[in-house]
């Protein structure tokens, strides 16, 4: 298990000092984490890793998934797309089954915490206990909520306006509400096995267990087999660069138990490769982090060609690895890349390709755009500033008088 103290030797001692200092204002506080599914996703792979680091520095934090069965997630994976501004309509049974899948998980589960975090909408109606049991409660949104389509977001906005705080990842999130609102970015952690330093031996016995030419240039996207993260649109880009240059494109990642349009997009996917031996088509277990960081740190090029994200974190990771990654400009994803500066923005299957074939065609430029892509993240999105902000959020709970609190 990784240790706080750990982080010392990348963030320095005055940040460890301060989370140790922050965390002994709040007394052993209960935080019960809450949200639809214990792997697969960005919101359990970050909870995964917090909730270690938060009792190591003496928090009383806890993580708790709700119950729902296949209807259930087939109407939240609507509310994911339409809140992503996807037009999407919802009948009266859907919202009734929606409420009452809430209403079962409220009367079922044990909400002891002295502060309940609840993870992204499909928890969120859980909020009706609050006048019973009283408590803290924080609404974390991790998605993109730019553009919402309207008539979910009023639904949604009477659930969020009952609680004490709503966390956004990014400015373009932030709605119009009547409680308190707080930006915290997500991180990543870079001690995990997903992140940490591996040899070159390590990065070449992955690639070549999965049957990757390690000496071939590889262009390689990490992600869910999800329609926002287009990679049906990745390997349109690919075969527009394979026509100039002879290089391998990697689409790995796995599924979620609360997206259950996985499979469907995953055989779209095999459908659009159609067998190229130079196509590799990689689902991956929970629990493979060290397989994807040796293909990322294996790859030449990384990409995240998303249509919607809501922050995009394998953008983070790319980049501390010290990769050159071109991405979709949408949702977090320009705050961790400055065009040009720390990777590339893109908008089009056309310009990922125009990328693409530059980046493979000028390896110092790419290594430039790598270099400060890793500075950028270590000054912004590792794990330790996530869980500072989290503390400060936590403590503001107990100081909702004091004006003065965050000055």
């Amino acid at each position: 298990m990784r240790n706080i103290d750990d982080y010392r030797a990348i963030v320095g001692d005055s940040v460890v000092d301060n989370l140790y200092l922050l965390a002994r204002q709040l007394g052993g506080t209960v935080v019960q984490n809450i949200n639809s599914t214990a792997t697969g996703g960005g919101v359990a792979e970050i909870l995964n890793r917090m909730i270690p680091l938060l009792n190591q520095l003496g928090i009383n934090a806890h993580w708790d998934v709700i119950k729902g069965g296949e209807k259930f997630f087939n109407v939240t994976k609507k509310f994911h797309n339409a809140l992503h501004g996807m037009e999407t309509d919802f009948s009266p049974d859907e919202l009734e089954h929606f409420l009452a899948v809430n209403h079962q998980n409220a009367v079922e589960m044990n909400l002891y915490g002295d502060i309940i975090f609840i993870h992204d909408p499909q928890p969120i109606a859980l909020i009706e206990r609050r006048p019973e049991i009283g408590r803290n409660w924080i609404w974390r949104c991790h998605i993109d909520f730019s553009r919402p389509q309207n008539d979910l977001w009023l639904f949604l906005k009477n659930y969020i306006e009952r609680y004490d705080t709503a966390v956004f990842s990014a400015p373009a999130f932030a709605r119009d509400l009547s409680v308190p609102q707080v930006l915290i970015a997500p991180s990543i952690d870079p001690l995990s096995d997903k992140n940490r330093d591996l040899t070159d031996q390590e990065v070449q016995g992955v690639m070549e267990n999965f049957g990757i030419d390690p000496e071939k240039p590889t262009v390689t996207q990490i992600s869910r087999f999800d329609y926002l993260k287009d990679p049906v649109g990745v390997i349109k880009a690919w075969k527009l660069v394979k026509k100039y240059i002879d290089c391998q494109l990697v689409l790995a990642g796995g599924g979620a138990t609360d997206d259950p349009e996985g499979e469907q997009v995953l055989r779209e996917v095999q459908e659009a490769a159609n067998n190229d031996k130079d196509i590799f088509i990689l689902q991956l277990p929970a629990g493979s982090d060290f397989e994807i960081n040796a293909l990322v740190r294996g790859s030449s090029v990384v990409l995240q060609k998303s249509l919607k994200e809501g922050f995009g974190l394998t953008v983070s990771e790319a980049l501390w690895k010290e990769r050159p990654v071109i991405a979709g400009a949408v949702g977090g994803i320009p705050l961790q890349i400055t065009h040009k500066y720390s990777g590339i923005l893109t908008r089009s299957i056309d310009g990922t390709a125009f990328w693409i074939k530059q980046l493979l065609n000028e390896p110092e430029f790419a290594a430039r755009l790598a270099k400060n892509g890793k500075e950028h993240i270590k000054n912004n999105y590792l794990i330790t500033r996530h869980i500072k902000d989290y503390l400060l959020t936590f403590l503001s709970l107990f100081h909702k008088d004091d004006v003065n609190f965050f000055h």
